[in-house]
C-alpha cells in the first residue's frame, strides 16, 4: 500500500461517511427520521466532504503516473466525486434546518 493509495482511501472512506451523515441529516431535517434537526449532522457532512474533496485534488495533482501505477489517482478520482456528494448533502440539510429553525 503505497501512501498515495492510502491517503486516496482514508479520504474516500470520509467522503462515504460524510455523504451518508449528510443524507441522515437531510432526512432529519425534513422530518422524516426523528425529532432533531440535523445541524451538527450537516455541519460534519460538509467539514469531511471539503477534506475530502481538497485530499482527492492533492493526490490527483501530486500523481505522476496513471492507473494502476501506485500513487493512489483512481481513489483520489473517486475522492472528489463523493466529496462534492457529501458537500451538496450537507449544504441542502444546513440550510433546510436554518429554514425550519
Amino acid at each position: 500500500m503505497t501512501a498515495g493509495r492510502l491517503w486516496s482511501a482514508v479520504a474516500a472512506l470520509l467522503g462515504l461517511a460524510g455523504a451518508v451523515i449528510g443524507g441522515l441529516a437531510l432526512a432529519r431535517s425534513a422530518g422524516r427520521i426523528g425529532t432533531g434537526t440535523g445541524r451538527r449532522g450537516a455541519i460534519v457532512a460538509l467539514a469531511v466532504g471539503l477534506a475530502c474533496t481538497v485530499i482527492g485534488g492533492l493526490v490527483v495533482a501530486a500523481a505522476d503516473g496513471g492507473p494502476g501505477t501506485g500513487y493512489g489517482i483512481v481513489g483520489g478520482y473517486v475522492d472528489l466525486v463523493v466529496g462534492p456528494i457529501a458537500l451538496i448533502l450537507g449544504g441542502l440539510a444546513l440550510a433546510r434546518s436554518r429554514r425550519t429553525a
